[in-house]
């Protein structure tokens, strides 16, 4: 444990940002599970409205530098080019 206190100050910042940047990639990940589980159970119309869901939470994490932005892009593609290989299916 540090002795300045700007430090202490650092190291509780540090784990308050450390647990929130875990919820939020946590919920990024669900958002993403819960599109590819709806593409498992080929219903288009619900996996379109989990796209834009899962689109939104991936520019937010993103904007927000959770990640990277083209890490965000290629994330988002993926699960297009999932959704238009479901709808030329149907």
């Amino acid at each position: 444990m540090p002795n300045i206190k700007s430090a202490i100050k650092r190291v509780k910042v540090s784990e308050k940002r450390r647990l929130r940047n875990a919820s939020q990639k946590s919920a990024l990940r669900t958002v993403v599970k819960t599109f590819e589980t709806t593409v498992a159970t080929n219903n288009v119309d619900s996996a379109k409205e989990a796209l834009v869901l899962a689109s939104k939470k991936l520019d937010k994490a993103a904007s927000k530098g959770l990640i990277h932005k083209n890490a965000a892009a290629r994330k988002k593609s993926r699960l297009a080019k999932k959704l238009n290989a479901l709808s030329a299916q149907a």
